[in-house]
C-alpha cells in the first residue's frame, strides 16, 4: 500500500503510540490535532488520506461529525460516547463518508470477543453457573466499565436469556451481570470473565502487555478503510463473525 496522509487527533500515548507504529509502516502524519497543538480540528482538508481519533468521550462527537462533513475517513478508538452512535451513524451513510469504530482495536481482543460468545451461548443451558466480568485499566482511563467490558457483556446478555442488562457495580439481582471496574497504576488492559458455580468455576480473560496490539490494529483499520463508504468495525476487518 502506498503510504497514507494521516491526521492524528489526540496525542496522548495511545496518539504517540500510533504516530510510531504508522510511520514505520511507511505513512505520513500531516497533521496533529490536540490541546497542547496549535492545530485545531477546523485544519483538516482533502489533503488528508483518513484520521485517526482517541480523545476524550465529551470532545469525541464533535471530532467524528467535523471528519464525516470534510468527507475524512475516521477510525475511532474513543468510547463512551455511544448514546450519539445512530446520530453519528446517520451523518455520515447521509454525506457518504467512512466511520471505523471498535471499542478496542487489539487483535487479540478481538479473538476475544468472539470466543466469548461463544462460551456464553453454551453457557446458556447452565443457570447453575453465574457470569461476571472484571475489568482493570491504567488510572488516566476515565470512563468506567471500559468499552471493552461493554461489549464483552453485551456479547453475554445477547446470548444468555437469564441476564436482561449489566450494572458497573455488585448485584444480587439475578437478571442484572455484574461488571466490577478497577484503575491501578500502568495496567494498559486487561478483562476476565468468569462463570461461577457450587461446584467450580470457568474463567478466560485477555491480558494486554502493553498499548502497541491496541495502536497496531488501529493502523490496520486506516489502512483498511481508506476508499471505503459506509460504518464499519473490526468484525468487518477482521470477518471473525
Amino acid at each position: 500500500m502506498t503510504g497514507l496522509n494521516i491526521a492524528l487527533i489526540g496525542y496522548g500515548k495511545m496518539g504517540k503510540t500510533i504516530e510510531k507504529i504508522a510511520k514505520q509502516r511507511g505513512h505520513k502524519i500531516g497533521l496533529i490535532i490536540d490541546i497542547d497543538q496549535a492545530n485545531n480540528i477546523g485544519d483538516l482538508d482533502s489533503s488528508l488520506d483518513v484520521a485517526i481519533e482517541f480523545t476524550r468521550p465529551e470532545a469525541a462527537v464533535e471530532n467524528l461529525s467535523h471528519c464525516i462533513r470534510k468527507q475524512v475517513p475516521v477510525v475511532s478508538g474513543t468510547t463512551g460516547w455511544l448514546d450519539h452512535f445512530d446520530e453519528i451513524k446517520r451523518l455520515c451513510l447521509d454525506k457518504k463518508s467512512a466511520l471505523f469504530y471498535a471499542s478496542n482495536y487489539s487483535i487479540g481482543v478481538n479473538i476475544f470477543f468472539a470466543v466469548n460468545q461463544y462460551l456464553a451461548k453454551i453457557m446458556n443451558s447452565f443457570p447453575d453457573y453465574e457470569p461476571t466480568i472484571n475489568e482493570i485499566h491504567h488510572t488516566q482511563k476515565l470512563d468506567a466499565p471500559s468499552g471493552t467490558a461493554i461489549t464483552l457483556g453485551e456479547g453475554i446478555l445477547k446470548n444468555i436469556d437469564r441476564k436482561n442488562r449489566w450494572k458497573n457495580e455488585p448485584s444480587e439481582i439475578n437478571s442484572e451481570l455484574e461488571i466490577i471496574s478497577e484503575r491501578i497504576d500502568d495496567d494498559p488492559g486487561t478483562h476476565i470473565i468468569t462463570y461461577d458455580s457450587e461446584v467450580d468455576y470457568i474463567k478466560i480473560s485477555h491480558h494486554a502487555k502493553s498499548r502497541q496490539g491496541f495502536g497496531l490494529g488501529a493502523v490496520m483499520a486506516a489502512e483498511w478503510l481508506v476508499g471505503k463508504s459506509g460504518c464499519f468495525g473490526m468484525e468487518d476487518m477482521l470477518k471473525i463473525n
